[in-house]
């Protein structure tokens, strides 16, 4: 062991011996002594140094081909996530886009079915009512007394509904589509069912009419000229062209409110219809229309009127609002009074006790306008009832009978 000591001592004094560095500068000369043991350790710093630097070398050249694929992974990220971004605002882009697209559709259908209920409204208030049930339920008008026609006259002639009759509309998405089109399938049934009601109503009016034996192309005519079928109102119609409808929508509307006309022209026609009875107690009809044999001459002659008797001073009243057109005595009638109800129609009542009226007073259907009496060409207490449509004399009778379909409600 000592021998090994030895020769390491030998050796480290060989490769490390004391040595001497001088120094001179202006004249003066130093020097520096480096001890084998000082030398030693620059010597293993040196070692060390080297030794790090080639490490380093080593370990940059060994890991450079990873560094370059992770640089590459790293780049490849970020192209995916740039083409991941742009993806992204393209697609919020296109549902911006979307979106803007969607709401000028919404702002065109809300002002499309705005216009739609407007329309709508203005013409369920044309056909008298602010809604479907109270234009199907309002009554024909007569100055304080309601005219419900019956709907059991046989005359009226029927008619398939046009309304829906398929299973209630089911929403099967809550999407803006499927509320248009039930909002759409709504007004669509609205129409069908203000159509249907008018017609039946219409219909109704019609059938009553037929009963009273006037030819309905001479009621429904203005001076018995020929006519076209049911006009719109030009004003209605100026409106529908300005509104913007849809014209198949317009087109519909514009069918519907010509049935709303007709309806209505016909019920103006029954309000001037004199249909109800001229006695207001129990009469009995002592003499009918027609020919008959003259109580004062004993010879055929032609009777223009009815004659209905009860108890004297028993109410006359009028059978259908009008305007006194006559007030006083008239030959063969004695008092008479005569009223205008418009259409076409007068009527005139005969052998009255008193007169209750003046000529140009307005009277109301069922109003007294005197009491029944047998002044004038008369044989004992009764009315002489008469009605006259263009100025031709046409048969009570048919008018009382028609108006047995008419309930009167005060």
């Amino acid at each position: 062991m000592s021998q090994f000591g030895s020769r390491a001592r030998a050796f480290f004094d060989r490769m490390f011996p004391e040595r001497q560095i001088y120094h001179r500068s202006g004249g003066t000369v130093r020097y520096v002594a480096l001890s084998p043991s000082k030398q030693a350790l620059l010597a293993l710093g040196a070692v060390g140094l080297a030794g790090w630097c080639v490490y380093a070398t080593a370990n940059t050249l060994l890991e450079g081909p990873q560094a370059t694929a992770s640089n590459a992974e790293v780049e490849r990220e970020r192209a995916k996530y740039d083409r991941w971004l742009n993806e992204s605002r393209a697609q919020a882009a296109a549902s911006q886009a979307l979106l803007e697209e969607r709401t000028r559709q919404f702002d065109r259908a809300t002002q499309d079915f705005e216009t739609r209920h407007e329309v709508l409204r203005s013409l369920l208030e044309y056909a008298g009512g602010n809604g479907v049930q109270l234009a199907a339920t309002r009554p024909i008008e007569r100055d304080g007394a309601r005219i419900i026609m019956a709907a059991s006259i046989d005359e009226a002639e029927p008619r398939q509904s046009r309304a829906v009759t398929a299973e209630p509309y089911q929403v099967t998405t809550v999407g803006f589509r499927a509320r248009a089109e039930r909002l759409e399938s709504d007004q669509e049934r609205t129409l069908s069912e203000l159509e249907d009601q008018v017609v039946e109503r219409g219909e109704t009016v019609r059938g009553v009419l037929r009963l009273t034996g006037v030819s309905m192309a001479s009621l429904t005519s203005p001076d018995g000229e020929e006519t076209g079928g049911p006009l719109v109102p030009q004003d209605f119609v100026t409106y529908l062209r300005d509104s913007g409808l849809n014209p198949a929508f317009a087109e519909r509307v514009a069918q519907v409110a010509a049935r709303v006309t007709e309806s209505r022209r016909l019920g103006d026609v029954a309000n001037s219809t004199p249909l109800a009875p001229p006695v207001a107690v129990d009469y009995r009809e002592t003499s009918g229309y027609g020919q008959r044999i003259d109580p004062f001459t004993g010879r055929v002659a032609f009777h223009s009127g009815l004659d209905l008797a009860a108890f004297e001073r028993a109410p006359v009243v009028a059978t259908s609002p009008g305007t006194v057109v006559y007030a006083g005595t008239r030959s063969g009638y004695g008092n008479t009074v005569e009223i205008d109800h418009g259409h076409g129609f007068k009527t005139r009542y005969g052998h009255l006790r008193d007169i209750q009226v003046q000529r140009g007073e307005h009277v109301a259907i069922g109003q007294r306008i005197g009491s029944m009496g047998s002044t004038g060409r008369s044989t004992a207490t009764h009315l002489h009832y008469e009605v006259w449509f263009r100025g031709r004399a046409v048969d009570p009778i048919n008018f009382l009978r028609a108006g047995r379909h008419v309930h009167e409600q005060g």
